[in-house]
């Protein structure tokens, strides 16, 4: 959990699930409550990480996984400095699709990466941060994947079989972290909004 000022929520969840849809509509919501937040993304988030995006995402040449594990780690360490360490101190909402469980998710299961070796990465460049609340937004690879408009990138190009390993990787984080909330993502937008956003308040003190 921070122990900063502001408070940090992350989104989480397969490709398709609705989460930035979701990131976008909390944070109008809350702005419309005066809060001052920002919104961010993994892999991203700043110059250096956006780069590092174009990367990792190109369907083009082959990435050891290796290599793409310690990309996105350089990508988020370059993120906590630059965007999410300085938002928490000035007292804002932090709201990011996607953060270091992205990794064990998609890295770990789906990868078959040692979890042990990404934790490592991930406190290396995160160091004991912890969302105040992780919102997961769980959905069957099958029906994320129809959702899905435009090119596909490196990762949404997988095999089915992919991305039932990172969706049992999230449901098992979930399992362990007190800070989840696990949220059906085929329900209604607006249903799934008013969820969220209940919870958001709650987090921050305040009420619908």
């Amino acid at each position: 959990m921070s122990t900063q000022p502001g408070k940090f929520i992350v989104f989480e969840g397969l490709d398709g699930c609705g989460k930035t849809t979701q990131l976008y509509m909390l944070q109008q919501a809350l702005e419309a409550k005066g809060y001052n937040c920002t919104s961010t993304r993994e892999p991203g988030g700043t110059v250096l990480g956006e780069q590092i995006r174009r990367i990792l995402l190109d369907p083009g040449p082959p990435l050891n996984p290796v290599a793409e594990a310690m990309l996105f780690a350089a990508s988020r360490a370059q993120h906590m400095e630059e965007r999410i360490k300085p938002a928490l101190a000035a007292g804002m909402v932090v709201l990011s699709d996607r953060f270091a469980d992205s990794t064990l998710a998609y890295q770990g299961y789906g990868r078959g990466l040692d979890t042990g070796f990404l934790s490592f990465l991930n406190r290396m460049a995160v160091g004991e941060l912890l969302p105040d609340l992780t919102i997961l937004l769980d959905i069957a690879p099958e029906k994320g994947l129809d959702r899905l408009t435009g090119p596909v990138d490196r990762l949404e190009n997988e095999r089915l079989e992919f991305f039932h390993r990172v969706r049992r990787g999230y449901l098992e984080l979930a399992g362990l972290q007190q800070h989840y909330l696990l949220l059906d993502a085929t329900g209604g937008m607006a249903s799934l909004h008013l969820e969220i956003l209940g919870a958001v308040l709650r987090l921050l003190g305040d009420s619908l």
